[in-house]
């Protein structure tokens, strides 16, 4: 606990990234769950429509501690060579909600986002998952690759996205890491055993019938209600699996534009990640499986937690 006269410690990007890894940070977002957290208590994301985009606000609490991230979300930025998504997290001491620490807000989503991913990969993609589909080749990307890698055994990366220099530099980097990478097309969804889309895409990046039927899906783009990456084919015959069921109809446009179509009802979803987690369910073996994210602010409060034991 840090004194009311002893200046906040601030825990930068980099530290962020050497005091937790991959493995490590969806570890943090599983015992969490298997503790026996509802996601569906969490507090609602406040947005904040602003001049340069958003503010989004995302409290959470637990009985060890408390945290707020104050996040901006600037769709221009990153033709001025400035992040996407800024912001700060405040975390607290959970019995007296004494300041802790001042975390570097993107970082800490650029590490939990993919997090939350590599729980959802680990119960819905085949044990013999090798060949992942990308979509993007942001900061998500790169943390999506890692999270793939910690959970599976990934040989074959395909990345799809609109800046080849961007396909190029990950494409690079994956091969660092021992895969086989390349740039590629929306149809080599046809041959994957797994595609992950991490864009700012509106609209959907490619044709659901193409996606196998042992296949898994993970979409992490977006949380507004109009705007997707997944199209009404690929949810109408996949189990849905998503963080909270309050919160994916609320934010999910995966899944509410399907709904609002009448392609689906509002009971489609198979299960959450809670009930994966803790074994309450189970993919079934004979159709895609979908895990779709808006992000919440349990799991940034999860994963600010493990990075402050790690200091």
């Amino acid at each position: 606990m840090t004194p009311a006269d002893t200046p906040l410690p601030s825990i930068g990007a980099d530290e962020i990234t050497r005091l937790l890894g991959p493995a490590a940070a969806a570890e943090a977002i599983a015992a969490v769950l298997r503790d026996g957290f509802d996601p569906e208590s969490d507090p609602a994301r406040t947005h904040v429509p602003v001049p340069a985009g958003q503010l989004l606000l995302m409290p959470a609490s637990s009985s060890t501690y408390a945290g707020v991230k104050i996040a901006g979300v600037a769709p221009a930025n990153p033709a001025r060579g400035l992040p996407r998504i800024t912001g700060s997290y405040l975390l607290f001491d959970g019995a007296t909600l004494m300041p802790l620490a001042l975390l570097d807000g993107a970082a800490l989503t650029t590490l939990r986002t993919p997090a939350v991913s590599a729980v959802a990969i680990d119960h819905l993609a085949e044990p013999d998952a090798e060949r992942l589909v990308l979509f993007g080749a942001g900061p998500q990307a790169y943390g999506h690759l890692q999270a793939a890698l910690a959970v599976r055994k990934v040989t074959s990366l395909t990345v799809v996205s609109r800046r080849r220099e961007a396909v190029d530099a990950l494409v690079a980097y994956a091969r660092t890491l021992g895969v086989e990478a390349d740039g590629g097309a929306p149809e080599d969804v046809a041959d994957a055993d797994l595609v992950i889309c991490c864009t700012t895409a509106r609209e959907p990046l490619f044709d659901g019938a193409l996606v196998g039927e042992r296949a898994a899906v993970v979409a992490v783009g977006s949380h507004e209600a109009d705007a997707r990456e997944t199209d009404s084919a690929l949810v109408r015959r996949s189990a849905v699996y998503v963080e909270s069921r309050a919160a994916a109809l609320r934010e999910a446009g995966d899944l509410l534009v399907p709904l609002a179509e009448g392609v689906i009802g509002p009971d489609h979803v198979a299960g959450t990640l809670a009930e994966l987690v803790t074994g309450r369910t189970s993919p079934p073996p004979d159709r895609p499986r979908l895990f779709k994210s808006v992000g919440m602010a349990w799991e940034d409060l999860a994963v600010a937690a493990a990075v402050h034991r790690a200091l």
